[in-house]
């Protein structure tokens, strides 16, 4: 596997003209693989003004204490790094965001040096296209303090669905735990902070490019706030959650949860329509 290491994390706004370019060339390239690369940030020191910033915008306490959702965010822009600068065989601005999972292993301080690092996975078959896993990590020093799995389907023809495992679980007993009501103005703010200015979050104009009559708030912002209101958190944990329908700004939500053990679920769904936005799994290491 190759690997390129960078002093500082690229700002993810530099990738967006070969998003464009992608666009407009969309089928020019013919790989059916991702390729087997790694971008390693190898001393990356926390801006705590930008923190700060994070903390507020996703209803995190402000303090000196990493939320594992901002390492997540942070690789986002290696992410666009990889998708740009390698033979990436999709177009990114078909890409859905339908899951994402994160691990701290301990409490993380901005005071800490990080090492980051971001590959690919493996493409696997799905009923709407194929998806595919960005697998991130970061260590302090040489112990490994954070994991993340961030997972993307690219729709396609699919003339043979993959086979489903039958679930059978019990539907968790949710209980209310809080509503959001979600200003038109959401993605753009967030959109500052994180550096993901996907056209969809930004205006109901430019979401009406892709289909969208509103502008839809960012899935990592939804899941950030999700945690931050079931705070406090443990030390160390997993907080798993799939993507389900679009949350559009503005709008009016609620979050429902249902604790059993080390092991909270909880749902995001609109008000309204009880429609569901994500759905989760947090978890006690």
């Amino acid at each position: 596997m190759k690997t390129r290491h960078f002093e500082q994390l690229p700002k993810a706004y530099t990738a967006y003209p070969k998003v464009i370019q992608g666009l407009i060339n969309k089928g020019k390239s013919k790989a059916k693989t991702l390729p087997q690369v790694e971008y390693v940030v190898d001393r990356l020191a926390i801006d705590a003004e930008h923190l700060h910033k994070y903390q507020k915008i996703c209803n995190f306490p402000v303090n000196n204490d990493v939320p594992a959702m901002y390492l997540a965010v942070l690789a986002q822009s290696l992410q666009m790094h990889m998708m740009t600068s390698e033979p990436f065989p999709f177009v990114l601005l078909g890409l859905v965001h339908i899951r994402n999972q994160i691990t701290q292993y301990r409490p993380i301080l901005a005071t800490e040096v990080l090492q980051l690092s971001c590959q690919f996975g493996e493409l696997t078959p799905h009923d709407k296209g194929v998806q595919f896993d960005f697998i991130i990590s970061a260590k302090v020093a040489d112990e490994l303090v954070f994991e993340g799995l961030t997972t993307y389907l690219s729709r396609q023809k699919v003339t043979e669905k993959p086979s489903e495992n039958s679930k059978t679980d019990k539907k968790p007993d949710y209980q209310l735990k809080q509503t959001w009501r979600l200003a038109e103005n959401t993605g753009r703010r967030y959109a500052m902070i994180s550096g993901d200015f996907n056209l969809i979050h930004i205006h109901a104009l430019t979401a009406k490019a892709f289909g969208f009559n509103n502008a839809i708030a960012h899935g990592m912002w939804s899941k950030a706030r999700a945690l931050a209101d079931l705070a406090p958190l443990p030390s160390s944990y997993r907080a798993d959650v799939w993507f389900k329908l679009p949350m559009k700004l503005p709008s009016q939500v609620a979050l429902l949860t249902a604790a059993s053990g080390k092991t909270t679920d909880f749902l995001v769904e609109n008000v309204q329509s009880k429609k569901p936005h994500l759905v989760g799994e947090l978890s006690a290491l």
